[in-house]
């Protein structure tokens, strides 16, 4: 949190100027504060407070408007210290709530897909869910099948319900006994373990068994970035609301609209942001804007995030938009809609 302090008069001001830029998208002067919200002060009154908190950089002066826009730093002091408490409208709980009928969801990767296009649909902003991290997942049990084409098929059955699956090339022929011994001598070895204490150390757990007869044990290790990782996952980020967010005043020009469309490209720049998320607490929500944002294809925008669950896995839901952002609204359906798909997927892990 930033630690500026401010008078009650510079407060009042600067959560005007944000509220009525949010709302219009055009500049703020002393005279549409003064008639708009009634502080009981005198346009010029209100010009030598704005002028104050220019100098202290929390606003600043278009060369083309007589009017004030909220810096990085007073939308921050926005977000942190005078914004309303975020919350939902009854109505917009419902609205989601009819959009998202666990009932006719056929899986997971459904849902996300779902929840995205409902982010994107309610707030006119870039919405994105991630897949499920799973690296700190436990692993209940692993699953080996030979299938035809001389494919051994890998599945990982983890804690939470999650399960991933893996195709691996295995040129000899071996009976499906075979298979099964080598199966549970693994689980003996590995059940129990996370993906990343498995990655980490499954050499050593098998030091004794890699010269074993079938090479089940000798194809795991010389495969354990494919196996015991999450780049299949890390790339599964669904993304909505393009057409909304191109339709909002500020990526209307050509240049603009080029940066929504290399952000979107650009999958290094969304992981990064998930990457800052994943180590937020539950239920905490990460607000990042402008140059805030490591990235300079961010500094235009503002990003809201935070964290799901499924089991002991955590996916990121968030939303990225223009730094004129309406924050307690947008941050109130991320706060939401993380709670929901978070039991959502508690109930059909225990299904």
């Amino acid at each position: 949190m930033v630690n500026i302090e401010l008078t009650e008069r510079e407060k009042q001001i600067l959560k005007c100027i944000v509220q009525n830029f949010v709302l219009t998208a055009n500049p703020v002067g002393s005279r549409v504060i003064s008639k708009k919200y009634q502080l009981g002060l005198s346009p010029a009154s209100i010009r030598n407070v704005m002028a104050d908190l220019e100098e202290r950089g929390l606003i600043y002066h278009p060369h083309t408007s007589a009017g004030r826009i909220p810096t990085d730093l007073g939308y921050r002091i926005y977000v942190d210290l005078l914004m309303e408490e975020p919350h939902l409208t009854p109505q917009l709980k419902r609205k989601i709530d009819r959009e998202i009928n666990p009932e006719q969801i056929e899986d997971e990767e459904e849902l996300l897909k779902i929840a995205s296009r409902i982010l994107g649909k309610i707030s006119s902003q870039l919405a994105l869910v991630t897949y499920p991290q799973i690296m700190k997942a436990t692993l209940e049990r692993i699953q080996l099948v030979i299938l035809p084409h001389k494919i051994l098929l890998v599945v990982l059955s983890l804690k939470g319900g999650l399960i991933k699956t893996i195709d691996l090339e295995f040129p000899i022929d071996i009976e499906q006994d075979k298979v099964d011994y080598i199966q549970n001598l693994l689980n003996e070895r590995i059940a129990g373990l996370n993906l990343e204490e498995i990655k980490n150390t499954f050499v050593d757990r098998v030091a004794d068994l890699k010269d074993e007869k079938t090479g089940i044990v000798r194809l795991f290790i010389d495969s354990l970035d494919k196996i015991f990782s999450e780049e299949k996952e890390i790339e599964k980020v669904h993304i909505s609301g393009v057409k909304n967010i191109l339709q909002v005043p500020e990526f209307s020009d050509t240049e603009h609209i080029q940066a929504v469309i290399e952000l979107i490209e650009d999958r290094e720049v969304i992981l990064h942001i998930f990457e800052r998320t994943s180590k937020l607490e539950n239920d905490k929500v990460l607000v990042s804007i402008g140059k805030e944002n490591v990235y300079d294809k961010l500094s235009e925008f503002s990003v809201v995030t935070t964290k799901y669950k499924f089991g002991e896995a955590d996916g990121v839901i968030g939303m990225i938009g223009p730094r004129r952002m309406d924050y307690p609204k947008i941050i109130a359906i991320v706060g939401y809609m993380s709670k929901l798909l978070t039991n959502i997927l508690s109930k059909k892990a225990n299904e």
